[in-house]
């Protein structure tokens, strides 16, 4: 019998007892081989769903899948992540593609975010996440999540252009996201409609009922049942109520007809290299780079908390894994991907034990690929854009709002500036507007917090009650300058590990005129 064990974080043990686990046939079948089943089925439709989101065509969507989940899978320290297209990338893709206007040069920017994964993994960057405050993460993904509704809107309408340049809710340009909304809302599809519609209602339905169900049912992800009830409504249509039915190409998935598996390579997408020198093709992919990998490393955190054995990922060798992952996506023509919470948590109740399961379920979109495209071209967009629609809610639900809000406003604020950063301006622009907020009010605690007065009789105790930076230069300042002649003076630096230089010279400058004005100064622990 093989066995592995729990693997060791980076830094240090998790300090668990290490987890034993068979990777023998019995286990294979018994667990993970039914858990990568149930996460190829909800795989398919995100996939797909998250290269419609991105603006980009939808066999780049299964691309990234596939190499998710046979590559990375391997190279990866984790037992239960699935990696793949994530929706927390699809405003940046989007954008990208817009803004280099070709997809084959957004390509070569893939690629090379997957180099500088490589780096970061190297270099030892696994605890750059914990850098990024926690509000400003949360309203990342809450303004992804708004973004994504209303990117869809058009699409569940039935009546959308899919225009790279539908990618922000203000823009210069005289047709954008907003009237797009609009023109669908006022000439939408019945046919579409109904699909979207109904498509939400059950997946609504199921996510209550599929708890108290067992079997093969207790296993079926809403999101299938969504997109196979979206394309047999269609196919009744189709032959029952023409004028219902959803026949644009435009509207429907469109994957290349392969007829035999050698004739994938010729419908491969390859990158463009030719604007390697472009500055701003490198600035997109350091934004590929960075934001791939905080999201990768918080899902990690959330993967590592689901495993049922609490094995530990290591996280340099996870932006190692995910940089070849993305390399390799890149070079097939492929979306950027991550580690992904929606697939990994559906890989953990399913009863996955082992990478095996993230392993299969790729092998399984391949397949899918090579022999069933027939079907997949069936699917109609509105189906999978009912699919985001939910995806875009549950990321900025009103309950997240209200949480954040009833942690006062130094949370609230820097959170709330990201969302609307995110959806007005772009992703990029709104995490660094939250995080200014963010620093802002870690800057006015530090200055309201770092240094207590003590007055008795002309008896002065300033204490530092952590360690004092620039950020207190102005307190400290106004606090002596306070203190009246012939005073006695106690400056108490016990507390504080670290001093400034700044606060030092501004403590030397006291001491120098304090002679001047009968006030006698002692140094403690300094």
């Amino acid at each position: 019998m093989t066995t592995i064990t729990g693997t060791r974080n980076d830094k240090e043990s998790s300090g668990q007892p290490e987890a034993v686990l068979e990777t023998s046939p019995g286990n294979f079948f018994r667990s993970d081989g039914p858990a990568g089943t149930v996460v190829f089925l909800v795989a398919l439709p995100l996939c797909l769903g998250i290269a419609l989101a991105s603006n980009a065509p939808l066999f780049s969507g299964l691309v990234a899948g596939i190499v998710g989940g046979i590559l990375v899978s391997v190279l990866s320290g984790s037992h239960v992540s699935v990696t793949g297209p994530a929706a927390g990338l699809a405003v940046i893709v989007a954008g990208a593609i817009a803004t280099l206007g070709s997809f084959p040069v957004f390509l070569a920017a893939v690629v090379l975010a997957g180099l500088l994964q490589i780096a970061m993994g190297l270099l030892r960057f696994g605890i750059l996440a914990d850098y990024v405050p926690n509000p400003v993460i949360r309203g990342m993904l809450a303004g992804i999540g708004v973004v994504i509704v209303l990117k869809q809107i058009p699409h569940a309408l039935g009546r959308d252009e899919d225009r790279v340049s539908d990618v922000g809710f203000l823009l210069p340009q005289s047709s954008n996201m907003f009237t797009d909304i609009v023109s669908a809302v006022f000439v939408p599809h019945p046919g579409a409609v109904l699909i979207s519609g109904l498509a939400i209602l059950l997946m609504i339905v199921w996510d209550k009922v599929q708890p108290r169900m067992s079997g093969i049912l207790g296993l079926t992800p809403g999101p299938l049942l969504a997109v196979a009830l979206g394309t047999g409504l269609n196919e009744l249509f189709r032959a029952a109520f023409g004028t219902l039915a959803v026949v644009d190409p435009e509207h429907l998935v469109q994957l290349p007809a392969i007829s035999a598996p050698q004739e994938i390579f010729r419908h491969l997408t390859h990158p463009d290299f030719s604007r390697i020198q472009d500055p701003q093709l490198w600035i997109i992919a350091g934004t590929l780079a960075v934001v791939a990998s905080i999201e990768t490393l918080l899902n990690i955190e959330a993967a590592d908390r689901l495993d049922p054995y609490h094995r530990i990922t290591p996280t340099n060798r996870e932006l190692f894994a995910q940089g070849v992952g993305n390399i390799v996506s890149g070079l097939l023509g492929g979306l950027p991907m991550t580690s992904v919470v929606v697939r990994t948590s559906a890989n953990v109740f399913a009863g996955a034990r082992t990478w095996m399961s993230s392993f299969i379920h790729g092998w399984l979109l391949l397949i899918s690929v090579l022999f069933i495209p027939g079907l997949l071209n069936r699917i109609p967009l509105a189906s999978l854009a009912a699919i985001l629609i939910l995806i875009g809610y549950k990321l900025a639900r009103p309950a997240l709002f209200r949480s954040m809000y009833a942690q006062g406003w130094n949370v609230f604020l820097p959170f709330a500036a990201t969302v609307a950063g995110v959806v007005l301006l772009d992703l990029l622009k709104g995490v660094l507007i939250g995080f200014l907020v963010g620093v802002f009010f870690v800057i006015r605690t530090n200055h309201h917090a770092a240094i207590t007065v003590v007055e008795q009789d002309r008896h002065y105790l300033v204490r530092f009650n952590k360690d004092a930076s620039f950020v207190n230069k102005n307190a400290l300042r106004s606090i002596l300058r306070r203190i009246p002649q012939k005073s006695h003076v106690i400056i108490d630096a016990t507390r504080a590990l670290y001093i400034d230089r700044d606060i030092r010279e501004i403590v030397d400058d006291y001491l120098a005129l304090a002679p001047y004005q009968q006030v006698t100064v002692e140094l403690r622990n300094f």
